[in-house]
């Protein structure tokens, strides 16, 4: 027996491992790296660059609140895995009304959000890979989505070798790269300082600038809240990613994460000794949380004030046709040797990006599996992977082959529909599902942990508001979108199924026990 089995099996913590000195708690920074890199290349480099444009310094101060928020949300639901060992998908089960309503709810939601981002990536990715050989124009610009159809292949084949350990290895390394470059560009272009902490700081209003009408009418037709909301979506993560993270702690082991549900009478014990070494633990995931969204802040600081300089004065914006060659203007400005150093920086961060996303699903497809049946999920595990990657894979591929029918065939300058098809997914997986994580926070807070351990005052509030904000952003923006109606019912059809479906596996399952009995 290895000593992941027995930490497993006796339900203690490795509490002998835990840093000695407040320095050495900076070591643990690892998961929060890959939640990071998640959102550099479509968050930062994307939509941070395309904001700046937009509406200058001011949009620094929603993604600073959008990122506090975000951070609330991720240090809660961790608490919960360190203290209790138990996930929260397996704690939906207990959620009123079919048990398993919302477990089913999110497995079918992930079933096709989770595609259409791996397609997105991929159709950056091969965006970039058409400017950079010069073939843009190629099959009336279709040629973007095979060269991300060949990308995500290498990458495929990199996650059928890899795993938790290189993945981290891989962001951390992506992360530590891109923060020093953008750093060092952002003080060479001397930007307004003052101009700056007041964006981040003060809120003002959001106004498209007048000439977008004649450069982007596409842009200039959607709502300033569209708009917005799908910086929310991006900037930080998403809800997925988030519980994904709460399993990468399995693979650190923090406190009772990797022993599985814990009794009550352990829940006491730590409840009743301040010093308990769990309770100890739990400045692991605050301290690598707060690293990560502090990384998040100073990429968008870094990429909102470069396209506020440069791409809002050149009357430019980060478009479907142009989502990460605009941004080459950051480097060259200040010398035009530096463009293939951004050309290597922006495909390796999209890369890890990708592979990333592959690995979330892989997680999260685990999880789930995990909460309805722990010995199923350890003794099916590369077989559930599998599926997943096939899954995800080939509806990647349907959507990207489909993108290049519709683009390469009837008349010339079609409008593209990468975004278009992202949005509703984004407004998703990156708005309302963190909304529903906040609320659902407070009620596993209340229903499962001794007083001792809830969460703290400031922490529960700001999971209050943060539920509220991120719910009240997603139905505003699918209200505003030009697919409110079938965006809305899809929703509310596959949050019925899954009512449906709960309610009749519990029909069955109840009625084989009566067999059996």
């Amino acid at each position: 027996m290895d000593d992941t089995t027995a930490t497993a099996v006796s339900g203690e913590s490795r509490s002998d491992e835990l840093p000695r000195r407040p320095w050495d708690w900076l070591k643990v920074f690892g998961p929060g790296a890959i939640m990071a890199s998640l959102t550099i290349g479509t968050g930062e480099l994307i939509f941070s660059s395309r904001g700046g444009a937009l509406f200058g310094y001011r949009i620094l101060f929603l993604f600073v609140v959008i990122s506090l928020l975000k951070w609330g949300l991720v240090v809660a639901l961790s608490r919960h895995m360190v203290l209790t060992g138990v996930h929260p998908y397996q704690r939906m089960l207990d959620l009123p009304g079919p048990r398993g309503w919302l477990t089913l709810a999110l497995f079918l939601i992930a079933a096709v959000c989770l595609p259409i981002w791996i397609s997105f990536h991929s159709g950056v990715l091969g965006n970039l890979t058409a400017w950079m050989t010069g073939t843009s124009e190629m099959f009336g610009g279709g040629i973007d989505y095979l060269w991300g159809a060949a990308i995500l292949a290498v990458v495929v084949a990199i996650t059928a070798l890899r795993g938790y350990s290189t993945l981290e290895r891989f962001q951390l390394v992506i992360v530590a790269a891109m923060l020093f470059c953008a750093s060092i560009t952002l003080v060479l272009y001397h930007p307004d300082w003052l101009e700056l902490l007041k964006g981040a700081v003060i809120p003002q209003p959001y106004v498209y600038p007048q000439w977008l009408n004649a450069a982007y009418p596409d842009i200039a037709a959607e709502p300033v809240w569209v708009e917005t909301t799908r910086y929310v979506g991006v900037i930080g993560g998403a809800g997925f990613d988030y519980l994904a993270y709460t399993s990468f702690m399995r693979d650190k082991r923090w406190g009772q994460a990797d022993a599985g549900p814990v009794s009550a009478e352990r829940l006491a014990e730590i409840a009743a000794d301040p010093a308990h070494p769990v309770r100890r633990w739990l400045r692991a995931p605050l301290v690598d949380c707060s690293i990560s969204f502090l990384v998040v802040v100073a990429f968008s600081a870094v990429f909102v004030a470069s396209g506020t300089l440069i791409l809002g004065p050149n009357h430019k914006i980060p478009d479907e046709k142009n989502l990460l060659n605009l941004q080459s203007a950051f480097v060259t400005g200040i010398h035009p040797w530096l463009l293939p150093l951004y050309v290597a920086g922006a495909f390796l961060t999209m890369v890890g990006t990708l592979y990333g996303t592959l690995e979330v699903a892989c997680s999260i497809a685990g999880e789930m599996t995990h909460a309805v049946s722990r010995e199923f999920a350890a003794c099916n595990a590369r077989r559930i992977r599998r599926i997943t990657v096939i899954w995800c894979v080939v509806g990647a591929y349907g959507i990207l082959l489909w993108l290049f029918a519709y683009q390469s065939t009837g008349t010339m300058g079609k409008p593209r529909l990468l975004l278009a098809i992202l949005t509703p997914a984004n407004l998703f997986t990156g708005v309302l599902a963190c909304g529903l994580f906040c609320l659902m926070n407070l009620w596993m807070d209340r229903r499962f942990l001794p007083k001792a351990l809830r969460l703290p005052r400031w922490l529960w509030l700001l999971n209050l508001v943060s539920g509220f904000v991120f719910l009240g952003l997603g139905l505003k923006g699918y209200w505003d979108h030009k697919s409110r109606w079938y965006a809305i019912g899809s929703l509310g059809a596959m949050l019925s199924l899954a009512a449906v479906g709960a309610y009749l596996i519990g029909k069955w399952t109840a009625s084989s026990d009566k067999q059996d009995a």
